[in-house]
């Protein structure tokens, strides 16, 4: 159904930025929701992007485990197979083979007609990746000592010489057997004779954690299977969190004295929570972050006794969404409590952690969004959106001002350095946009300036106009758009627009560089970012003003953005194409349902498309902790009506519709496979029975396409896969659109 994030915008400051190379998982070529995977390199990437959490308990809050009641088996050193087969599919129901064989046969019958365009468009996605790529690795600086990744080998060489090219070589993913596999994390040990460092293959959303020991010889120490997050207390001490099934509920911690043993530490017990670990930037305190879409719970493991029983910061309560820095003695708590559900900055006494002893620090404007939060010694940095600028509030802890900084206005996301060292006196950003490229920026606390770093500009852009826009929807309520195109550009009604939708779980549309963004533009294309509700563009309020009985008012606001695009001399609907990816499938379907004449053509990624039927399958592992944002549709029939008034399944029928390209995935365990064969068969035959119902001559009849890829899974894939899935999609988009558009040089492209 989705990327599970629990606070959405702020994994940065629940998990720490993870070591991470440029990477380019699939989401972020059509529109990502996987909002804190940080756009790096080629090889490896952030991913911290969590599973959900689904159990079929209903039983008290989690409970922290007395050591003497649990004992755990060391898991020894082998490693594990990296390719893992989906288990939520039941390939031996006949139907379900019949449906997959026929879509398969389908593809390969028609994906000749697509050949020589996908292959034009790869070269010219190439070409910008080499003008456009930042070779440089993101680097983990450990007092004097750099550590960093480049083409599947681990470095370290002193600060001062990691640019002259004086490093030496730890060892290589190859060598432990992940030569396929992405490094999702890296954490070092504070006396740095340790390294863990997580492995996942793009067939699975579980990671091996290899912890490797870092003398003369790095060697393997231990190797623990299905970890998703992981922080040292001490020199010899790991914590950890196992992850099955989308599920994280467990916290374990493991040592590497001369006796280890590992204990279980803490278990959640309630199905709607996900369980992580995150260090506070000083490393005064590991967190254990219990958290629901809506409700929170911090548990503290004090990093100077980390055999003592993790203390409670404030117990879950409903609603309340809280998350934990530290600073001299002091817990800085950002959190939804209080009156105005938006994030406030609150700090308290650790001795007296309660929600009673909470003060207020700072408080966000409303229809603001804080996209993360960095702390530093004497500084708090919020990096924040408003009306689609993005700008900073800089918090002294010193003078106690709040200096709110501008950004330049082409900017529409924030990429953070990762792991920031807590004591420096200068903060590290890059800035970027679909089609800028991320430009590196810095903030000096000592100067209390923005720091601008020079680098060569791609000539594209500089022909290229952003403009921002308001829709008014069905409620009078008004909505932000995103409009990119070239300046050079004329006659923008018959230019060709792509709208991208998301409006779910209060995640931001993913407005970080593409390629391919760049690509279409200087083809002339207009791009169009709509900012429905149910996102969360406009603070925690906009979501909520779109989840469960207020769904229908995202699909509302896409129609209000796309007709006033339209009117507004933006392309019109016979040239506009709309694009979502994920649960962003849900307003796109629904719009193809209520109003197809808006546009030509829809490519979806991974789509959730059969919300009813899902909802009430309590057996897959996100529909418990879904209801949150969806209903329940079991135990409410006004809900169950009312998820059946949108979704996009149940509300196909014979009528007029778009082009339709879909690409699902074998070992997608968010989306079942199941739901999008059958989307795609209904959908294929109510066009059918329209066209020969109204049959004319000339009568349109739209494609109805599914790609199905046996590798890769809903979150990532390799920059090869995911560049070949977004060739294939934009060489439909050209196909269908370029009798209308006449784009000359597609059509002799594509012939």
């Amino acid at each position: 159904m989705k990327v599970r994030m629990s606070c959405v915008g702020l994994r940065n400051l629940l998990q720490g930025l993870s070591f991470s190379v440029k990477y380019y998982s699939k989401h972020n070529h059509l529109q990502t929701i996987c909002l804190y995977s940080k756009i790096q390199q080629k090889k490896c990437h952030i991913l911290d992007c969590s599973g959900s959490t689904c159990t079929h308990k209903t039983l008290p809050a989690g409970n922290i485990l007395p050591w003497r009641l649990f004992s755990c088996k060391q898991e020894g050193t082998k490693i594990p197979s990296k390719r893992m087969q989906n288990t939520s599919i039941i390939t031996s129901e006949p139907l379900y083979k019949n449906l997959l064989k026929s879509e398969q046969e389908n593809w390969n019958d028609i994906s000749a007609r697509y050949k020589a365009m996908t292959e034009r468009i790869k070269e010219k996605l190439e070409e910008l990746h080499k003008y456009t790529f930042n070779s440089v690795s993101p680097r983990i600086r450990f007092g004097e000592n750099v550590y960093f990744e480049e083409n599947g080998y681990i470095f370290l060489s002193k600060a001062d010489d990691v640019d002259e090219g004086n490093v030496d070589v730890l060892f290589s993913t190859k060598d432990l057997g992940f030569s396929d596999a992405f490094i999702q994390r890296i954490r070092i040990s504070p006396d740095q004779r340790y390294m863990a460092i997580s492995f996942k293959s793009e067939n699975s959303e579980e990671a091996t954690c290899v912890i490797m020991k870092l003398d003369h010889s790095p060697v393997v120490e231990e190797v623990i299977p299905s970890v998703f997050s992981f922080e040292w207390a001490t020199n010899d001490v790991l914590y950890y969190t196992s992850q099955k099934n989308l599920k994280c509920q467990n916290v374990f911690m493991t040592t590497f004295t001369d006796q280890k043993h590992t204990k279980l530490v803490y278990t959640e017990q309630d199905a709607r929570f996900f369980v992580d670990i995150y260090c506070t930037k000083d490393r005064r305190f590991l967190t254990i972050n219990s958290n629901s879409k809506t409700t929170s719970e911090v548990w503290l493991i004090d990093c100077r006794h980390p055999f003592k029983l993790p203390a409670l910061v404030q117990a879950r309560t409903k609603g309340v969404i809280y998350h934990i820095e530290h600073r001299n003695d002091e817990l800085y708590i950002l959190t939804t409590y209080g009156e105005l559900a938006e994030y406030k900055l609150m700090k308290a006494p650790v001795a007296s952690s309660g929600m009673e002893n909470w003060q207020l620090v700072y408080a966000l404007e409303k229809k603001t969004k804080l996209v993360d939060l960095e702390m530093f010694t004497d500084h708090c940095v919020m990096f924040l959106k408003n009306a689609g600028h993005l700008y900073l509030n800089v918090i002294s802890f010193v003078s106690h001002l709040v200096q709110s900084i501008e950004l330049p206005t082409w900017a529409c996301e924030f990429e953070l350095e990762s792991h920031p060292e807590h004591t420096t006196s200068t903060c590290y950003f890059q800035l970027t946009s679909p089609v800028h490229p991320p430009k590196c920026f810095a903030y000096s606390f000592k100067e209390n300036n923005l720091i601008e770093q020079a680098v060569q500009e791609v000539p594209i852009i500089t022909n290229c106009h952003t403009t921002r826009l308001l829709a008014k929807s069905k409620d009078e309520t008004l909505v932000p758009i995103t409009v990119f195109h070239s300046m050079n550009s004329k006659e923008l009604h018959r230019k060709p627009l792509l709208v991208h939708v998301y409006g779910a779980y209060g995640i931001d549309l993913n407005m970080s560089f593409k390629e391919e963004k760049l690509m279409l533009i200087e083809e002339g294309w207009i791009l169009a970012y709509c900012h429905v509700r149910g996102g969360g563009e406009l603070g925690l309020s906009w979501h909520k003003d779109g989840c469960q009985y207020n769904k229908l008012k995202g699909l509302h606001d896409l129609k209000a953005c796309i007709m006033l695009l339209h009117q507004l001399g933006f392309s019109q609907p016979k040239y506009t194409a709309l694009a979502a990816a994920s649960a962003g499938g849900v307003l796109a379907g629904a719009l193809c349902n209520t109003d197809p004449e808006l546009i030509r053509a829809m490519v979806l990624q991974a789509p959730f498309v059969d919300v009813l039927n899902t909802m009430m399958k309590t057996h897959l592992p996100l529909t418990i902790e879904e209801q949150e944002e969806w209903g329940n549709p079991l135990a409410d029939e006004k809900c169950m009506k009312y998820i059946k008034s949108y979704c996009p399944y149940q509300n196909i029928k014979p009528q007029c519709y778009p082009s339709v390209f879909i690409t699902a995935y074998e070992n997608d365990q968010r989306i079942p496979l199941t739901g999008v064969l059958q989307y795609v068969q209904k959908l294929r035959k109510a066009a059918l029975d329209h066209a020969s119902r109204t049959s004319k001559k000339g009568n349109w009849i739209p494609s109805i396409i599914l790609d199905i890829q046996a590798n890769g899974n809903h979150c990532d894939s390799s920059w090869e896969d995911s560049m070949n899935e977004v060739a294939r999609h934009l060489a439909f988009l050209n196909k269908e659109l370029e009798e209308v558009c006449h784009l000359q040089h597609h059509t002799k492209s594509g012939k």
